[in-house]
C-alpha cells in the first residue's frame, strides 16, 4: 500500500486525503518524525503530541492565506511536513538545513518567526487588527501551550483579546507540561478544567434527552445553547477565559480530528476571540517519549528500539559543575536559594531541589517575575541564585536594571548557554549578554575559563554585596589550565603566560581557543602573553595599562557580538586614554543573528576557531 505522505507535497494537499485515512496519515507522520529525529536529534515529544491537532488545523485553514502562529514553535514539525518540507528533515537543525522552529524565510506558511514562549497571542492580535484594517477576511489561529500561560506576555495579550470585536481563534494545547511539569495557579486551574466533567456531561445528557424525548426538542436545545454562558458559569463558576471576555470551548480530545474540526468551525463563526482548549499527550505514539517527555523534549540522536541516545557518554558539563557547586555552597550557607523559570533540568537546579526542596523555586516561564522575585528575596537577607539561559534572560532586562541593579541587591545570575549554542538557531544563541549586562551600573559580569574557575566565581558571587552575573557555555566543561587557580578578586584578570609584543585577552570559554591559537603562533616562532580576562565588568584597566608598556598588539577574543562587547570596550579605553602604538584586533561574533548548526562549524564560519584566528593574526603581522 502506498504511503499517504507521498501525496503531501505542498500546503493544503492534506485536503485531498480521504477522511477515513486520517488515522493512517497520523501514524505515518509519527513514524516519519521518530525515524528522522532519531538521526538528527530535535524536539520530539512536543511534536508527537500535536500531530492530529496540526492535521485538523491544516484541514480547516487555507494556507498561506490564513495565518497559523505557533507559540515557541518547537512543535511545528508536522506543520512543516504538511507544507512540503519533508525532504528537509534529513538536515533538520543542521547548517544549511531546515530550522526546528517556524521561519518565514523558509515558507510562506510560516507566518511568524518564533522561539521564545508566550508570544503567539500578541502576534495574532496584531495580525487580526491588520486584517481588519485592510478589509480582508482570512482566518487567524494562534496555538499556545499551557506552559506558555505561565508567561506574563500571554496575559497581556488575553487582556486585549477580551475586547476584540473580530474573530481570532486561540488553541490552548494542554499537555500538562512546558519542558518540565507545569507549576503555579494556571496549572492548577487547567487541571480543574480537564477533570471537571459536570458541565460537559450535563450538556451532552440534556441534549440527548431533549432531542429524543420531547417534541420540538431541537428548538429547545438551540435556545439553551444561546444561554450556554449561564449554564457554564453555573457548573464552572471560575471560568477565567469567559470572565475576561473570551468564548471558551472545551476541553476536547486533542487527538480526535473530527472533534477539533467541529470546534474550529464553531469558533470561526464568532465575532470575537475564542479559546479552544484541547487536551493532548506529549510524546504520544512513542513509549519512551510518553514515559519521559522531559527527556524527549529536546533529544540528541537516539536508537528507536530502546530510546537510548547515540554516541559516547557526555563529559562533565558546565551546567553540572554549577549544580554541584551551588549545592555545596547551600550546605555551608542556609541563606542560599535557587530560582528557575521552568527549566529545572536544563539549568541543573533539579539536583538542588532534591537536596533543598524548600529553598528551590520554579516560577514557570516567567523570567521577568523570576528576577524581581529574587530581588524581593535579596532585600530580606537571602542570597538568591537565578539560573536562566542567556537567550531567555533577555526577557527580564528591565527587571535586572530597575529591580536588582538600581537597588544594588546581591542577586547572582547563573547564565547558562552563553555564546553560540548551536542547533536551535537565531532565537537561542546567547550572544548578547555581555553587551546588555556589562554597561549596567552596579552589575559585575564574569566568565570562567574552566570548571574550577566556575566554582570559584560562584563562591565569590555569593559573598559579594551586589549583583553578579556569571556566564558560561553549553556543553563540556574545559579542564585545561588546572594549575592556574588564583583567587578571584573583583575586577582582576589572570595572566596565564607571559611574553612581549603580542597580548591575547580571552573571555571565558575563548581561553580554550586562545590556548590553541598560542600553540599555532609558536609554530611560526611567535609567542604571546595570554590573559584570562575573568571580569568583563569591571574591566581590569590596570592590566591593559601595564601590558601596553611592552606589547603593541592587543588581541581580544569573545563569543559575544562585537557591539557593546569586551573588545569594543578595550578599544574605547585605548582611544580615550590616547595609548600610543597599540594595534587592536577584535575577534567577536558579527552583529547579526546566527543561524542553526553545530557549534564548531558556526565558529569556523564566523572566524572564531583557532585556525581562523591564527591565520588572521599572521596576516595582520605580515601587513605591518
Amino acid at each position: 500500500m502506498p504511503n499517504l505522505l507521498d501525496k503531501i507535497n505542498k500546503a493544503n494537499d492534506i485536503k485531498n486525503i480521504n477522511p477515513q485515512d486520517y488515522k493512517k496519515l497520523a501514524d505515518e507522520i509519527r513514524y516519519f518524525l521518530i525515524s528522522n529525529v532519531s538521526k538528527t536529534g530535535g524536539h520530539l515529544a512536543s511534536n508527537l503530541g500535536v500531530v492530529e491537532l496540526t492535521m485538523a488545523l491544516h484541514l480547516f485553514l487555507d494556507l498561506p492565506k490564513d495565518k497559523l502562529i505557533w507559540d515557541v514553535g518547537h512543535q511545528s514539525y508536522t506543520h512543516k511536513i504538511l507544507t512540503g518540507r519533508k525532504e528537509g528533515f534529513a538536515k533538520l537543525r543542521q547548517m544549511g538545513g531546515i530550522s526546528g522552529f517556524p521561519k518565514r524565510k523558509e515558507s510562506e506558511c510560516d507566518s511568524f518567526d518564533t522561539g521564545h514562549s508566550s508570544t503567539a497571542i500578541s502576534a495574532a492580535l496584531g495580525m487580526v487588527k491588520a486584517r481588519d484594517l485592510k478589509g480582508e477576511n482570512n482566518k487567524i489561529v494562534a496555538v499556545i501551550g499551557d506552559g506558555a500561560l505561565t508567561g506574563g506576555l500571554a496575559y497581556e495579550a488575553l487582556n486585549n483579546a477580551g475586547r476584540l470585536k473580530s474573530n481570532l481563534i486561540i488553541i490552548l494545547n494542554d499537555n500538562k507540561m512546558s519542558i518540565s511539569k507545569n507549576v503555579g495557579g494556571m496549572a492548577n486551574y487547567l487541571a480543574k478544567l480537564r477533570t471537571n466533567t459536570k458541565y460537559t456531561d450535563f450538556k451532552e445528557n440534556m441534549e440527548n434527552i431533549l432531542t429524543s424525548k420531547l417534541p420540538g426538542g431541537k428548538d429547545i436545545v438551540s435556545r439553551l445553547k444561546r444561554s450556554k454562558d449561564a449554564i457554564k458559569h453555573f457548573m464552572l463558576p471560575n471560568m477565567l477565559f469567559e470572565d475576561m471576555g473570551l468564548t471558551y470551548i472545551g476541553p476536547i480530545d486533542g487527538h480526535n480530528i473530527n472533534s477539533i474540526l467541529s470546534a474550529l468551525n464553531t469558533a470561526s463563526r464568532a465575532n470575537k476571540a475564542v479559546v479552544i482548549h484541547v487536551i493532548t499527550k506529549k510524546g504520544k505514539g512513542y513509549v519512551p517519549a510518553e514515559k519521559h517527555p522531559s527527556k524527549y523534549h529536546g533529544i540528541d540522536p537516539f536508537y528507536i528500539n530502546n530510546g537510548k541516545t547515540k554516541g559516547k557518554a557526555k563529559a562533565e558539563t558546565y551546567t553540572k559543575v554549577f549544580s554541584s557547586a551551588l549545592i555545596k555552597a547551600a550546605e555551608k550557607n542556609e541563606k542560599v536559594v535557587a530560582i528557575t523559570a521552568a527549566m529545572p533540568y536544563g539549568t541543573g537546579l533539579h539536583a538542588f531541589k532534591k537536596v533543598f526542596p524548600n529553598r528551590f523555586f520554579d516560577v514557570g516561564i516567567a523570567e521577568e517575575h523570576a528576577v524581581t522575585f529574587a530581588a524581593g528575596l535579596a532585600t530580606e537577607g537571602l542570597r538568591p541564585v537565578v539560573a536562566i539561559y542567556s537567550t531567555f534572560l533577555q526577557r527580564s532586562y528591565d527587571q535586572i536594571i530597575h529591580d536588582v541593579c538600581i537597588n544594588n541587591l546581591p542577586v547572582v545570575f547563573a547564565i547558562d548557554r552563553a555564546g553560540i549554542c548551536g542547533k536551535d538557531g537565531e532565537t537561542h544563541q546567547g550572544i548578547f549578554d555581555l553587551s546588555f549586562l556589562s554597561h549596567i551600573p552596579n552589575m559585575v559580569v564574569m566568565a570562567p575559563k574552566n570548571k574550577w574557575e566556575l566554582e570559584d566565581m560562584l563562591e565569590f558571587a555569593l559573598a559579594y554585596d551586589g549583583p553578579v552575573a556569571i556566564r558560561y557555555p553549553k556543553g563540556e566543561a574545559y579542564q585545561g589550565f588546572a594549575e592556574y587557580r588564583e583567587p578571584v578578586i573583583l575586577g582582576k584578570s589572570e595572566i596565564l603566560s607571559k611574553a612581549e609584543k603580542i597580548a591575547i585577552l580571552a573571555v571565558g570559554s575563548m581561553v580554550k581557543t586562545a590556548e590553541a591559537v598560542l600553540e599555532k603562533l609558536k609554530e611560526h616562532d611567535l609567542d604571546a602573553t595570554l590573559v584570562n580576562v575573568r571580569f568583563v565588568s569591571p574591566i581590569d584597566y590596570e592590566m591593559i595599562d601595564e601590558l601596553s608598556k611592552d606589547h603593541h598588539i592587543f588581541i581580544t577574543m569573545e563569543d559575544n557580538v562585537r557591539t557593546g562587547g569586551f573588545g569594543q570596550m578595550v578599544s574605547d579605553y585605548i582611544c580615550r586614554n590616547n595609548i600610543q602604538n597599540i594595534r587592536h584586533i577584535n575577534f567577536s561574533i558579527p552583529d547579526m543573528f546566527i543561524e542553526h548548526g553545530e557549534v564548531d562549524e558556526l565558529f569556523r564560519k564566523y572566524g572564531l576557531d583557532a585556525d581562523s584566528i591564527s591565520r588572521k593574526i599572521l596576516d595582520e603581522l605580515e601587513n605591518e
